[in-house]
Formats: C-alpha cells, sequence, structure tokens
C-alpha cells in the first residue's frame, strides 16, 4: 500500500454513525480501516449488504465525518481541506435519487464545472470542452437536451456519471454505479471506467454488488467483511488464499475457485467426471451443477461425461460401466441422465 503517492488514504479509519443522546456510544460499522487509492486504477469496493461500502465512500468523500483515525487527500487530512479545495480533487456518483426537474442533461453535466465557475459562473470555452468530452464519455449525447426527470433510471445514472467526468477531478468515488443499468450498460460503464483510469491517470472507486464484474474490472479489490475489517488486494490472490469467499460465505451458496463464480445449488446427485474443450466444458459443468450433480476433476467415478466440439457443432459422450451414449444438445444430455 503505496499512501505516498496515493490520492486518497487513510490511517486507523474507524467510519459509522455518531452517538445520539447523552448515554449512548456510536454504531461502529467498520474500524482500523488502513487504505490507499491510486491514481491510474480501477478499485472494487464489495461486501455484504449492511457492511458499510456506503459509509465509507461517504465518509472518503469528505461527506460523512469519521469516527476516529484520518482520511487523507494527497497527504492531507481531509479535516484540513476546504470544500472547494475537496470539491476540485473528488468527485462523487452516489445513489440518492434527483429530485430536481426542469432542468436538461447539458445544464446538469455541466454543474460539474462549479467548482471552478462557482455555481452561477458562466462556463469558458475549455469548460464547454470539458463537458462535450464527459457527455461524449458517457455515451449520452442522444438524450443530452432532455429533462432529467424524463430520463430512465440507467440514463440518469449516466448522465451523473457525466457529472463527475465534468468535474475533471483525480479520484472518482461511485456508490453502486451500475446498480439500475441492464447486463450490456453494466458491462460498458466497467469499461468506461477502466480506461478512464488507466488513461488519464484518475483513481477509480466503486462499490458494487456485481462480483463477477469486479473480479474481472479491478486492478484491486477492498473487502469489507462481516466483523468490520477491510481487506485489501489484487482480486486474484484473495480468491486463492480464501478471503474472497470468505467474506461472501453463506449456507445457501459455495464460492468456486477454479471458475470464480457463486454455486447457487448444493450438490445432491452423484459425482461426474467431465473432460473436453474448455468452452463447452465450461457451460456443460454449469448445466450439471444446477442439476444437482456434483463435476470433479480427477476420474474415479461411475459416470463420466466427454465433451468435443468441432466450429459450432458439439457432441457428449456418456460414459458410464453399463455403457456408452452420445448426445448433440445439453437439453438432451441432461434428458438422459435425469432418466437414468
Amino acid at each position: 500500500m503505496e499512501k505516498g503517492n496515493s490520492i486518497i488514504s487513510t490511517h486507523n479509519l474507524d467510519i459509522g454513525f455518531p452517538a445520539k443522546g447523552r448515554k449512548k456510544s456510536p454504531t461502529v460499522v467498520a474500524s482500523n480501516i488502513n487504505v490507499a487509492l491510486q491514481g491510474g486504477e480501477v478499485v472494487c469496493l464489495l461486501g455484504p449488504n449492511g457492511s458499510g461500502k456506503s459509509t465509507l465512500i461517504r465518509t472518503l468523500a469528505g461527506l460523512h465525518n469519521p469516527l476516529d483515525g484520518e482520511v487523507l487527500l494527497n497527504g492531507k487530512n481531509l479535516r484540513e481541506c476546504a470544500v472547494k479545495e475537496i470539491a476540485q480533487k473528488v468527485s462523487t456518483v452516489l445513489t440518492d435519487r434527483i429530485t430536481i426537474g426542469n432542468i436538461s442533461v447539458y445544464e446538469l453535466v455541466a454543474f460539474g464545472r462549479s467548482p471552478y465557475t462557482g455555481w452561477f459562473g458562466s462556463l469558458d470555452k475549455k469548460d464547454e470542452e470539458i463537458v462535450e468530452w464527459a457527455i461524449a464519455s458517457a455515451g449520452i449525447e442522444q438524450f443530452v437536451g432532455r429533462d432529467v426527470l424524463h430520463l430512465s433510471d440507467g440514463e440518469r445514472q449516466k448522465v451523473m456519471i457525466a457529472r463527475a467526468l465534468a468535474q475533471d477531478t483525480s479520484a472518482v468515488l461511485l456508490d453502486e454505479p451500475t446498480a439500475h443499468l441492464d447486463l450490456p450498460n453494466r458491462v460498458e460503464i466497467i469499461r468506461l471506467l477502466r480506461k478512464l483510469a488507466h488513461d488519464t491517470q484518475k483513481g477509480i472507486l466503486l462499490s458494487t454488488h456485481e462480483l463477477d464484474l469486479a473480479l474481472k474490472a479491478a486492478d484491486t479489490l477492498w473487502l469489507i467483511s462481516r466483523d468490520g475489517k477491510v481487506i485489501t488486494g489484487t482480486p486474484e490472490d484473495l480468491v486463492l488464499d480464501g478471503t474472497f469467499e470468505s467474506v461472501f460465505e453463506k449456507d445457501s451458496f459455495d464460492f468456486d475457485r477454479s471458475t470464480g463464480s457463486f454455486t447457487l445449488h448444493n450438490p445432491n446427485k452423484e459425482a461426474i467426471y467431465l473432460t473436453g474443450d474448455a468452452v463447452p466444458i465450461f457451460w456443460t459443468r454449469r448445466a450439471l451443477e444446477r442439476e444437482g450433480y456434483k463435476v470433479v476433476e480427477n476420474n474415479g467415478t461411475s459416470l463420466q461425461v466427454k465433451v468435443h466440439s468441432k466450429q459450432d457443432t458439439f457432441e457428449w459422450k456418456v460414459i458410464s460401466d453399463e455403457e456408452k451414449l452420445c448426445y448433440s444438445t445439453i437439453k438432451d444430455l441432461l434428458s438422459a441422465l435425469r432418466k437414468n
């Protein structure tokens, strides 16, 4: 953790909610947090519901006071920074819904320039160029003249990301930025954030429930555990050492390190040894596990499935102690297994 070169870092930070009344103690959500957001990296903040993801983002943005410890902005204690100084270095996209109306998408994105122009300042040529760049980067050109209240949830989220880009800060903090988007748009937003981080050297921190996307997109993960601890590391290291699955461990599903995904179904049928080409193996495994079979990587089972592909055609061979049978679709394979 190279705090000396970080945009935002923390030192023994405790987050939560202050005491209410004289006899009550503060509510600590997570404690002893030591993290650093570097320029040019995408960090995904993950944790179970109620673990404090939103509270941490708001605290790092200066919108929520720490219970203890420090938040440092370019090495300076955030408490010592003026609001304008923070706004020129950190932009945020929160989950709060937009309630204002009678304002166009362009005008809302242009508000991102207010730390430099003031709330009622006019945009100069440079400001306008940055606003146009933010609009193009977020892919919202087609509805830039519409009223923000007439947008869908997904469109509105893209507009808020564009406003944060127009703010042109070295750090961008986003709380569930893909929550209201369909899959293509979720992937598009994640790709955009990665491109921004790597091309402009911005530090991008986003909280998300998209575990699969986070594992693929993040340069670094910050994991908030159920006991209020924050563990950081490269996604693959946290998967391999068991940290990732321990944070999300529940009785209803298990994390499969070999595929990087969660399994929803506990196996209640016999083990199957699955071999063959990589792509059809991946999808065959998913189907078999959904059906309740335990897919193993070593032979010695009484039931074996071999799958082979040639261009866009596939063949599944089921080998048991009694016979060998062939099928041309996963549907036929599952039907045969159910009968037996």
